[in-house]
């Protein structure tokens, strides 16, 4: 178990005594304990008791419940608490802006123990007389039960990755005389998706009788089969001939717009699709007199009229492509490891150079960099990379934005940084007037290399701020400011879908993993699957930049701070 895993477990322990009145004490050393083991380094499976209970925050008692999460995977503790509290009272703690004294207060006076219920409460102004409530903290809640309702049941693509290798190797041991494959959203590359549809050539009778022996609910619906397990994630199955099976492929791997542009073309009759048995998807391409649409790309009729008359389109960007990491962070703000370990490890990846971009001091719930400390990280780094070289380690930070669109630092500070990656962290709930007025101020300041994450969502926990894309856009371009594609699989921001209207406008995308650990270099994968949906190209890429370019890239930077 990682050490962030287990101090999950302390986590929800010291939520669900605060929301049954428990000892402040005991409350805050369990709240202490995840802390300390979130900001670990050293696994504390490898450890031995002694050394697990030396730590301090941990101890002998909760080093000794550390101890029963590993062997077990349980919390006795944890599990009493969970045993006498509603089941709905547990989801409200997934609530964004509801904490344990609110939901105290939820349950305990008002009586109401669903999420269904608190949303009824909520349009019915039942909080506003309560304590810590009022009107607008009632509308906030409200909105954050509406958009977790609505995304119930959705999955990021990457919680679904083990699900589909599992799936696909269960099914070709089992049937390997079958064909079958992943469609639909997965097969596109969507950010989330509410289900997975698989393509097979076994008759419904036997995938039913398998499905039900695996403990599956099944249900026949008008078009598919749809099979729930325990967990209640959807399985919608389709089933194909194999003379047909491309084809089925093919029209499942297409967005529902994408396939309607296509039925509409004036040689989809001609080429008889329906009845032909293609080898490949290429094939049904050609047949159409197009050029091939990868099924990432399978989304917006607009891309038919690019590969007309068989024209190519242009190749993707891939994750070979990736030449550094842009966008980390370290033990010097709320990173895991090193300056050195992430650097090393980059290293070990084949990866030319890293950007370190620690958070800036007025993040001070992330330990942000005072102007000091600053100095000193940079003192670390200079170090670095006389050992590291040829690697290079670039000074960078993750300045807030702050309420009137300003950067966290004077001229004279920001002007220490090879790259200023611009980022709002607080404040988020904005209107559109205003968050354009924060994003458009912090563009237009010379030091701004890069806006990170520019809306500011979480994938199916919380919307972001709204944003006029088009004028951010337009200033990013005027300004000759990059606009990050944050890559981890709850971010994805900037949206692809607008990415094409960017590299129109000459406006540079990079896709940054914001690494907070090694493990999250990882996470450019899912930046690359995105980036591809909108047909990104490595050179419109920053983070593909080798590192020449990357020195050229800051040159510049530091000529537009003094133009």
């Amino acid at each position: 178990m990682h050490n962030y895993e287990i101090a999950e477990y302390f986590t929800l322990l010291s939520k669900l005594m605060d929301i049954h009145g428990e000892n402040p004490f005991k409350i805050k050393s369990y709240s202490n304990a995840a802390f300390t083991l979130d900001k670990l380094t050293e696994p504390v499976t490898e450890m031995d008791p002694a050394q697990l209970f030396s730590i301090r925050g941990i101890g002998e008692a909760i080093g000794k419940k550390i101890q029963q999460i590993i062997s077990t995977k349980h919390l006795d503790l944890l599990d009493d608490y969970i045993q006498k509290t509603p089941p709905g009272i547990l989801e409200m703690i997934k609530i964004k802006g509801l904490g344990p004294k609110k939901i105290a207060t939820i349950w305990k006076e008002l009586e109401i123990e669903s999420v269904g219920e608190l949303l009824y409460a909520c349009e019915e102004n039942r909080l506003i007389n309560y304590k810590g409530f009022g009107a607008k903290t009632q509308q906030n809640i409200k909105e954050a039960l509406v958009f977790y309702l609505q995304h119930q049941g959705s999955y990021l693509y990457q919680e679904l990755e083990n699900i589909t290798d599992s799936l696909l190797v269960a099914l070709r041991q089992n049937f390997s005389n079958e064909q079958h494959s992943i469609v639909g959203g997965y097969a596109r590359q969507m950010e989330s998706l509410d289900f997975l549809e698989v393509l097979t050539t076994l008759s419904s009778e036997k995938l039913s009788t398998w499905l039900t022996d695996k403990k599956f609910d099944c249900k026949s619906q008008k078009d598919f089969l749809s099979s729930k397990g325990a967990d209640q994630f959807e399985i919608r199955w389709y089933f194909s001939d194999a003379n047909q099976f491309i084809f089925n492929e093919f029209k499942l791997n297409s967005s529902p717009s994408f396939w309607e542009s296509i039925q509409a073309l004036p040689n989809y009759a001609a080429a008889k699709l329906e009845t032909t048995p293609f080898k490949e998807e290429q094939e049904i391409f050609q047949a159409l007199d197009l050029g091939f649409i990868p099924a990432a790309q399978r989304e917006l009729p607009s891309i038919i009229n690019k590969v007309a008359n068989k024209k190519s389109l242009p190749a993707p960007i891939q994750l070979s492509d990736i030449k550094g990491i842009i966008h980390s962070h370290s033990t010097w703000s709320d990173g895991i490891h090193s300056i050195e370990e992430m650097a090393k490890a980059a290293i070990a990846k084949g990866y030319e150079y890293l950007v370190i971009s620690d958070h800036s001091k007025s993040a001070f719930y992330a330990n942000g960099l005072s102007a000091e400390r600053i100095i000193a990280q940079h003192k670390e780094i200079d170090a670095l990379n006389k050992k590291l070289a040829p690697f290079v380690i670039f000074k960078s930070i993750e300045s807030d934005i702050l309420n009137d669109g300003s950067l966290d630092y004077p001229d004279e500070i920001l002007d220490l940084f090879d790259i200023v990656i611009a980022s709002v962290h607080s404040n988020l709930k904005m209107t559109e007037e205003k968050a354009m007025m924060r994003l458009l101020n912090a563009v237009a300041n010379p030091y701004t290399s890069i806006l990170g994450h520019p809306t500011g969502r979480l994938l199916l926990s919380r919307k972001g701020y709204p944003v006029d894309h088009s004028s951010l856009i337009e200033a990013c371009s005027a300004n000759n400011v990059v606009l990050e594609l944050n890559a981890h699989p709850r971010r994805l921001d900037m949206d692809w879908r607008y990415i094409e209207e960017a590299v129109s406008k000459d406006v540079l995308i990079s896709i940054d993993p914001d690494a907070h650990e090694i493990d999250g270099f990882d996470d450019c994968k899912y930046g690359i699957l995105v980036a591809q949906k909108a047909g990104l190209k490595a050179s419109q890429n920053l983070s593909s930049f080798d590192l020449s370019e990357m020195m050229e890239f800051i040159a510049y930077q530091h000529e537009k701070r003094n133009s």
